[in-house]
Order: C-alpha cells, then structure tokens, then sequence
C-alpha cells in the first residue's frame, strides 16, 4: 500500500507570516529583493518543501511551487 492512499489529505502547517508571503512567490523572484525577516520565512517555507530555490545565472531566485498556487 502506498503512502498517498492512506493519507488523503495531507497538509502542511503554515504560520500566519508564511501565509501572508506566499503571494509574493507566484512569480520568481530575487531572495536579496525580500527583508531579512522575509528572507527567514522563505528559508522555512524552502525546508517545508512550499518554495523552491532556484540558483540562475549566479542570482538566487524563489517561487511557490505548484500545488500550493
């Protein structure tokens, strides 16, 4: 049996703070271009497996991933 047929709805906690952020991350985005406090929340949402981060030409850049959109 498979993982994804015993928990059907699996979700992931958010705090408020990520919450509110993860608009800003539709798009791809410079992670220097956020607060250092933004750029925490972001790092969580990256261990929580929300945002990725994406290295390009030197520059880091982060966005939402798609099923959270």
């Amino acid at each position: 049996m498979k993982l994804n047929e015993i928990l059907t709805d699996f979700e992931i906690y958010l705090t408020n703070e990520e919450i509110e952020l993860l608009p800003e991350l539709s798009e791809p985005r410079i992670a220097l271009d956020f607060t250092e406090r933004q750029q925490t929340i972001i790092e969580n949402l990256i261990r929580k497996n929300v945002v990725s981060k994406i290295v390009y030409q030197g520059n880091s850049y982060v966005v939402k991933n798609e099923m959270y959109t």
